[in-house]
C-alpha cells in the first residue's frame, strides 16, 4: 500500500485514533464521515417527491423513507466496509477489477450523477435565495458560484473541522423542521399509522418509486468507502473490527438524523396541505408560499427556506469530494481541488442559468426532477459493483460478508435497480411523447438498451472472469538502482538570483554548500525601479548605482572562499532575463530564494519560482 494512489490523499489517515480501546474518546473519533454523506439523503432534490408523497397521501408512505433509509443503512455499512478492510475506495476496486472501456463508461456515469446531484443543490440554494430575499432565480444560480470558496476554506481546515461545520449544518436544518412540526401539530396516530405498509394506488406506488430513487444517492457510495480512510487505525483483526463497529454507529445516527428531516417534510405536507385538502402540492414554491397562510405563523415559510438553503449548501461539499475521488480512482488523474471544484458547479449551473434564461421560471421544477432521473440511472452502477467487492472472501477475509447480509444486499440492489429503471422509462416514455422526434426517440431507446447492457456487464463480470490486478501505483516500479549516487552530476557552474532580500542569506550559504572546488558563480539581479524598467541599461538611478555597489560585495564574498565569480544585472523581464543568464552561462544550478510569501501575495507581487521552473531546463534549488 505504501505506494498506491491513496483516497483523499492530502487528507488520508488524517485523524488520530486513540490508543486506549473502547474510550468515550476513541469512539468519537471514528464519527464524521456518515454526517457528510448524510447531507446526500436530505438535499433539495429530495424534498419535491417527499412534499408529493405527504400532500396526496397523508401519512400513508412514512413506511417507504423508513424501507428506504434501511437500504441506505446497509449498503453505506458495506460500503464503509470496503474503504476500511480493502483499504481503497469504489472508484479504484471498480478499476482494479473491470475492463479499461467499461471503467470508462463507469467513470463518465459516475460524473454525470455528482453533476446532476450539483444541480438539485444550485436550484435549491437559488429557490431558497428566491423565497427568503426575493432574488431572481438566475441571480440566485450565480451566487451559488460563491460556495466554491468556502469549500476550499474548509478543505484548509482540514477533515474534522469539516465534519463539524457540516453537522452544524444538520443541526440547524433539524431545529427548523423540528420547529415547523410544532406549528404544524401533525396527528401522532396518523404518523404511526403511516408505518404499516401499504400502496393505496398506482399513483402512490410512482410517487414511493420517486423515494426510494431519490434517497440513495450513487456518489455517496464513492465517498464513505474514501472518507473512513481519513482514520488512521491499526491494521489487526480486532482494529478493523473495532472500525467497522464505530463506523455502523456513525452511519445509523446520521442517516436516522437525515430520516428525520425526510420524514418531516413529508408530515409537514401531510398535515398542512393534505389535511387541508391540498392534494397537489409538489413545487417548493407552492409549499412555501403555502405555509404561511395555513399555519397563520409568518416563520413557517421562512424556516422552510432557511432549511432549504443550509440543505443545498451542506450538500455541495461532499459533491466535490465526490468528484475527487471517482476521477482520481478511474483515471489516476489529480488535479487542483479548485479547479475540481469550479468545473463541477460550472457543469451545474451553466445548464441551470440556461434553462432558466430560455424557459423561465416554470422550468426549475422539471429541472430539478430531471437531475433525480439522472442520478437514478447511475445508481445500480455504483451498488452492484460494491455488493461484489465486499463478498470476495480472497480480498476481505473474514470480514467478507455473511451469506443473510449477501441476500439481503442482493434483494436491495434488485428493488433499486427495478425501482429506478422504472423511473428512467416513464421519463424517457414521457419524453418520447413530447417531443415526438425520431432522432431524439431512437437516442434515447439506444441509450436506454446501452445502461441496460453495461447493466448486465457489471452484474456478470466479476463472476465469469477474474481480471488481472492493474497496476494502481502512479508512480514507476521502484529499482534500489535508483538511490545510486554514481550519476548524480556536480555542478560546475552554478547561477545565483539575488533580490537584496533576508533571503540571500540563504541563498549563498546553500549555493556554497552544493558548489565543487572549481566551481564557478553567476550572480543575477535585475533592478526594479521605474526608471530602470523605462530606460533599461541607460538609467543612472540612485537604486542601480546602490545595486551594483551591493553586487560588488557580494562577489568578494565568493572570491575569499576561492571561488571565480561574475554578476550580471538587468533591468526588467526577471524570469526572462534570469532564464537566458542561465542559458548564455550554461549552468548546472539555478539557487533562488523564497519572498517567505504565498498565496494572495504570490498573486500580488508575483510568482517568479513558479515561473522559472518552467523557463529553464537545469536543475533549480529553492532556499528558504
Amino acid at each position: 500500500m505504501n505506494h498506491e494512489e491513496k483516497s483523499l490523499q492530502e487528507v488520508h489517515h488524517s485523524v488520530e485514533i486513540g490508543d486506549k480501546p473502547s474510550t468515550f474518546k476513541k469512539i468519537i473519533s471514528f464519527f464524521g464521515p456518515a454526517y457528510l454523506i448524510s447531507v446526500g439523503y436530505m438535499d433539495p432534490g429530495n424534498w419535491a417527491t417527499d412534499l408529493a408523497g405527504g400532500s396526496q397521501f397523508g401519512y400513508t408512505l412514512i413506511w417507504v423513507l423508513l424501507m428506504s433509509n434501511l437500504m441506505a443503512l446497509i449498503l453505506q455499512s458495506l460500503s464503509a466496509r470496503l474503504g476500511i478492510v480493502w483499504g481503497k475506495d469504489l472508484a479504484q476496486c471498480n478499476r482494479e477489477t473491470y475492463p479499461k472501456g467499461m471503467n470508462f463508461i463507469l467513470y463518465i456515469l459516475a460524473e454525470i450523477a455528482i453533476a446532476a446531484c450539483d444541480l438539485a443543490e444550485v436550484l435549491g440554494m437559488a429557490i431558497g435565495l428566491n423565497l427568503l430575499f426575493g432574488i431572481d432565480l438566475l441571480w440566485g444560480v450565480a451566487i451559488s458560484f460563491l460556495d466554491t470558496f468556502l469549500l476550499l476554506y474548509l478543505q484548509k481546515l482540514g477533515m474534522r473541522k469539516m465534519e463539524m461545520f457540516i453537522i452544524g449544518l444538520i443541526s440547524m436544518i433539524g431545529m427548523c423542521f423540528l420547529t415547523e412540526m410544532f406549528l404544524a401539530k401533525p396527528a401522532i396516530t396518523g404518523i404511526l399509522q403511516g408505518f404499516i405498509p401499504s400502496i393505496p394506488n398506482q399513483a402512490a406506488l410512482y410517487i414511493s418509486i420517486g423515494i426510494i430513487g431519490a434517497t440513495v444517492m450513487p456518489h455517496n457510495l464513492y465517498l464513505h468507502s474514501a472518507l473512513v480512510q481519513t482514520r488512521k487505525i491499526n491494521r489487526d483483526e480486532y482494529s478493523i473490527r473495532k472500525a467497522l463497529k464505530y463506523n455502523f454507529w456513525d452511519s445509523a445516527i446520521a442517516l436516522n438524523l437525515a430520516f428525520f428531516v425526510n420524514a418531516a417534510i413529508l408530515i409537514l405536507a401531510a398535515a398542512v396541505f393534505h389535511e387541508n385538502g391540498m392534494n397537489d402540492v409538489a413545487e417548493l414554491q407552492d409549499a412555501h408560499q403555502l405555509l404561511a397562510p395555513t399555519l397563520g405563523s409568518e416563520w413557517a415559510p421562512r424556516l422552510f427556506a432557511i432549511a432549504l438553503i443550509l440543505a443545498g449548501q451542506s450538500s455541495t461539499v461532499t459533491g466535490t469530494l465526490a468528484g475527487q475521488i471517482v476521477m482520481e480512482g478511474y483515471l489516476r488523474l489529480r488535479i487542483s481541488p479548485a479547479l475540481r471544484r469550479m468545473l463541477t458547479r460550472l457543469l451545474a449551473i451553466v445548464p441551470a442559468i440556461l434553462v432558466i434564461y430560455i424557459a423561465g421560471d416554470d422550468e426549475v421544477g422539471p429541472l430539478l426532477v430531471f437531475s433525480q432521473v439522472l442520478l437514478s440511472m447511475q445508481l445500480a452502477f455504483a451498488v452492484i459493483p460494491l455488493i461484489h467487492f465486499v463478498s470476495d472472501k480472497k480480498r476481505m477475509g473474514v470480514f467478507a460478508i455473511s451469506l443473510p447480509l449477501k441476500i439481503t444486499a442482493w434483494t436491495i440492489a434488485a428493488v433499486i435497480s427495478i425501482l429506478n429503471f422504472q423511473l428512467v422509462y416513464e421519463e424517457i416514455r414521457n419524453w418520447i411523447h413530447q417531443f415526438d422526434n425520431i432522432w431524439l426517440t431512437t437516442a434515447l431507446i439506444a441509450g436506454g438498451l446501452g445502461l441496460l447492457v453495461l447493466l448486465l456487464l457489471t452484474v456478470i463480470h466479476p463472476l465469469i472472469k477474474r481480471k488481472k490486478k492493474v497496476n494502481m501505483e502512479v508512480h514507476p516500479p521502484f529499482s534500489p538502482s535508483l538511490l545510486s549516487s554514481s550519476d548524480a552530476p556536480a555542478f560546475h557552474q552554478i547561477a545565483i538570483a539575488l533580490d537584496y532580500s533576508p533571503s540571500d542569506k540563504q541563498v549563498v550559504s546553500y549555493a556554497l554548500k552544493l558548489a565543487q572546488p572549481d566551481t564557478r558563480f553567476i550572480l543575477i539581479h535585475v533592478v526594479e525601479s521605474a526608471s530602470s524598467r523605462m530606460m533599461e541599461e541607460d538609467t543612472d538611478d540612485y537604486e542601480k548605482r546602490h545595486d551594483e555597489e551591493r553586487m560588488a560585495k557580494y562577489l568578494t564574498i565568493f572570491k575569499e572562499k576561492g571561488h571565480d565569480a561574475i554578476f550580471e544585472v538587468g533591468h526588467t523581464g526577471r524570469v526572462k532575463f534570469i532564464a537566458q543568464i542561465c542559458k548564455d552561462y550554461q549552468a548546472d544550478l539555478l539557487v533562488v530564494g523564497s519572498h517567505g510569501h504565498r498565496g494572495i501575495k504570490d498573486f500580488i507581487y508575483g510568482e517568479t519560482v513558479n515561473r522559472l521552473r518552467h523557463r529553464v531546463n537545469i536543475p533549480v534549488f529553492i532556499a528558504q
